[in-house]
C-alpha cells in the first residue's frame, strides 16, 4: 500500500498547497477537516504522519478549532503549521498569547538549534526568509519541547520533540515565498516520517483501473464530454477500465471554439475506438437564447437545455448504471471544508446540473483525488494528444458568455470563434500559450467607426484576454509583448469580416472575474 500522510485543516487559504507540495516529492495525502478527524477515520485512512495546517482562528478564544484526541493517539509523526504549531503547544502544556508584534508576510527566521526537521536544509547560525501570517504566537513550549529557531515576532518559530518525532513551524513552508519549505516538508514526509515517496501517476493510473473495474462491475456507463481536460481524461480512463461499457456522449451547443467539437470526436473515435455520440443541438440552444442578455439567465438556459438533450441522448443510447463526472480534488475539498471557516463550502459539484438526480444513476469520479495539474499528467500518460492536455480552461456556458451584453446569435459566435483562434494561433507561434492559464478573445456590445481602404465601417470591437494564475482563484493579466498584440490585432481586423478594433484587457483578479460574464 502507497504511504499516506493525512492533512488536518483548520481553515487556511492555502491548507491545498501543502497537498500539492507533498504531491510533487511523490507522497500521497489527503486533506480532511478537523471536526471529521477521528479515531475509525483515522484507522482507515491509516496515515504514516499527520500535518496540522494553519488556520484563521485565534487558540486563545473559547471554542477555538483543537486537533482530535485521535490524533495524538495515532502514535505517528506530527508537524504542525502556524495556527497547526499553536494548537499543538497549547494542547500539551504550553502556552499561546496574542503577539506584541504581529507578523504577515516575509520575515526572517533565526536557526538556533539543529533537528531532524532542518537536517541538510538548514544549520545553526544561519538566518533565513520564511512566510509569515499570524497575530498569536507561542510564549510557553510544552514539556518535551525545544525551540531551533525564532524570528523577531515569534521566539518559537521553530520547534522540535525528537522522541515524539513532533514539530512546529510558525510560518508557512508550503508557499513559494519561504525559498526551502519544500525540502523542510520532505525532510518530514521522507525523514521523519519514512514515506518512500513512490506515490507515482503510474500507480494511480492502475489504482485508478482496478477501482473502477470493481465499482462499476458489469454495469454501463455514461460520460458527457465538454472538450476540456477534465472530461476527456475521466472518458480515456473509465473506457481503459471497461471498455465498450462506456458510451459518451458530446453536446454541441454551438457555443464550443473553433473546430472543437469535430477534434475531440476525432481523437476518442479514431484514436481510443470509444463509442461517442455527437449530437448537434446547435439550433435549439440558438433558439432558447434568442433575445436572452443577462448572464445569469444565459447560464440557466445553457443548463437546462444540455439536462434535457443529454438526457435524449441516453435514452436513445438505453440508458446506463453510471454517470461518469471529471470532479477534481479541489471541487472535494471546497465541498466538505471547515465548518465556518474561510474555505467554507463554496460550491457543490455536479458537472451536468443535477443530472444524477434526474437520470437515477450513480457517480464515478476518478479524478476526485487529483489537483489540475496531475489531471493534465495522467492525460498524457493515457495517450491524449498535448493540444488536448494543455488546453486552457473553457467556461460550461461556453461562447456566450464571452459576448456580453447582447443577445446570442450565429453571426456573433462566428465572429468570435474566428478571432478566438486567430489569437490563440498566434499565441502558440509566439511559444506563449503554455505559458497563460487561460486566453481567449470577447466580442463586445459596441460598435466603433473605423477606416478600411477609402471605406468607413462601424463594426464590433473584439477584448482580448491572457491571464497567470495557478488554481484561477486569483489571476493577473499575462503583459504580452506590443508587437505581437498588434500582429494579432492586424490579423484579426483583416481576417475577421465584422471587427474593426481590438483592446487589450489588464484587469487583476480581483478585483475583475477572468471571464466577463
Amino acid at each position: 500500500m502507497t504511504d499516506r500522510v493525512l492533512i488536518v485543516d483548520f481553515g487556511s487559504q492555502v491548507t491545498q498547497l501543502i497537498a500539492r507540495r507533498l504531491r510533487e516529492s511523490g507522497v500521497y495525502c489527503e486533506i480532511h477537516p478537523y471536526d471529521r478527524v477521528n479515531a475509525a477515520s483515522l484507522a482507515e485512512f491509516a496515515p504514516k504522519a499527520v500535518i496540522l495546517s494553519g488556520g484563521p482562528a485565534s487558540v486563545t478564544e473559547p471554542g477555538a478549532p483543537r486537533i482530535p484526541q485521535a490524533v495524538f493517539d495515532a502514535g505517528v509523526p506530527l508537524l504542525g503549521i502556524c495556527y497547526g504549531q499553536q494548537a499543538l503547544c497549547a494542547q500539551l502544556g504550553g502556552r499561546v498569547a496574542p503577539g506584541d508584534q504581529r507578523e504577515f508576510g516575509r520575515a526572517v527566521v533565526d536557526i538556533t538549534g539543529e533537528c531532524a526537521l532542518l537536517q541538510d536544509v538548514w544549520s545553526p547560525g544561519g538566518r533565513e526568509t520564511v512566510w509569515m501570517s499570524h497575530g498569536d504566537r507561542v510564549v510557553e513550549l510544552p514539556p518535551g519541547f525545544r525551540s531551533v529557531g525564532s524570528s523577531e515576532g515569534a521566539p518559537f518559530a521553530i520547534v522540535a520533540d525528537d522522541r515524539r518525532r513532533y514539530y512546529g513551524l510558525m510560518f508557512h513552508p508550503e508557499v513559494v515565498h519561504t525559498p526551502h519549505g519544500v525540502a523542510l516538508l520532505r525532510n518530514f514526509t521522507h525523514r521523519v516520517a519514512g514515506c518512500s515517496g513512490d506515490w507515482t501517476m503510474t500507480a494511480f493510473r492502475a489504482q485508478a483501473v482496478e477501482h473502477i473495474r470493481k465499482q462499476v462491475g458489469r454495469g454501463r456507463v455514461l460520460c458527457g464530454l465538454s472538450g476540456g481536460v477534465d472530461s476527456a481524461v475521466t472518458a480515456a480512463l473509465i473506457h481503459e477500465a471497461v471498455g465498450n461499457q462506456l458510451s459518451c456522449v458530446l453536446v454541441d451547443h454551438g457555443l464550443m471554439r473553433k473546430g472543437e467539437a469535430e477534434q475531440v470526436a476525432r481523437v476518442f473515435r479514431d484514436r481510443f475506438n470509444i463509442r461517442l455520440v455527437l449530437a448537434d443541438a446547435s439550433d435549439r440552444f440558438l433558439a432558447a437564447l434568442a433575445g436572452r442578455i443577462d448572464p445569469e439567465e444565459k447560464r440557466k438556459i445553457i443548463g437546462a437545455t444540455f439536462i434535457d438533450v443529454f438526457e435524449e441522448e441516453a435514452a436513445k443510447l438505453g440508458g446506463a448504471d453510471f454517470l461518469a463526472q471529471g470532479t477534481l480534488y479541489p471541487d472535494v475539498i471546497e465541498s466538505v471544508s471547515v465548518a465556518g471557516g474561510p474555505s467554507a463550502t463554496i460550491k457543490s459539484h455536479h458537472n451536468v446540473g443535477g443530472l444524477p438526480a434526474r437520470m437515477n444513476m450513480r457517480l464515478v469520479e476518478p479524478l476526485r483525488e487529483l489537483f489540475k495539474d496531475e489531471v493534465r499528467v495522467l492525460g498524457r500518460e493515457l495517450g491524449l494528444p498535448d493540444d488536448m492536455v494543455k488546453r486552457h480552461p473553457f467556461p460550461g456556458p461556453g461562447l456566450a458568455i464571452r459576448i456580453p451584453g447582447q443577445e446570442i446569435t450565429r453571426e456573433k459566435l462566428d465572429l468570435l470563434r474566428h478571432a478566438d483562434a486567430i489569437y490563440l494561433e498566434e499565441l502558440r507561434a509566439a511559444g506563449l500559450y503554455d505559458a497563460i492559464w487561460q486566453a481567449f478573445a470577447v466580442l463586445l456590445p459596441v460598435r466603433t467607426v473605423g477606416v478600411m481602404g477609402d471605406a468607413r465601417t462601424y463594426d464590433y470591437a473584439c477584448a482580448l484576454r491572457a491571464v497567470t494564475s495557478t488554481d484561477g482563484m486569483t489571476a493577473d493579466f499575462h503583459p504580452l509583448p506590443h508587437e505581437l498584440l498588434g500582429r494579432i490585432a492586424n490579423r484579426i481586423i483583416n481576417e475577421t469580416r465584422g471587427i474593426n478594433r481590438v483592446t487589450y484587457d489588464i484587469t487583476s483578479k480581483p478585483p475583475g472575474t477572468i471571464e466577463w460574464e
